[in-house]
């Protein structure tokens, strides 16, 4: 049963966090066609934003794998 929640776990979160990385992904291209003067400032917004999503999918890949190791 636990092997089944973290299998869950692991994939919601890859999920959701991919969905939202594509989100803020095409906000930023956005954002850089109306104002392609701050395309620095969004650039390294959006990549601060993106590492930080990447690692809540990593922190909850971690979680399901020691809920499977652990049992």
């Amino acid at each position: 049963m636990t092997q089944a929640i973290a299998a869950a776990i692991a994939v919601a979160a890859g999920a959701l966090v991919g969905f939202g990385m594509t989100l803020a992904t095409g906000k930023a291209a956005e954002s850089i066609a109306r104002q392609p003067e701050s395309a620095s400032n969004i650039r390294s917004t959006l990549l601060i934003g993106l590492v930080l999503s990447e690692s809540t999918a990593i922190y909850g890949f971690v979680i399901a794998i020691l809920l499977i190791i652990m049992k």
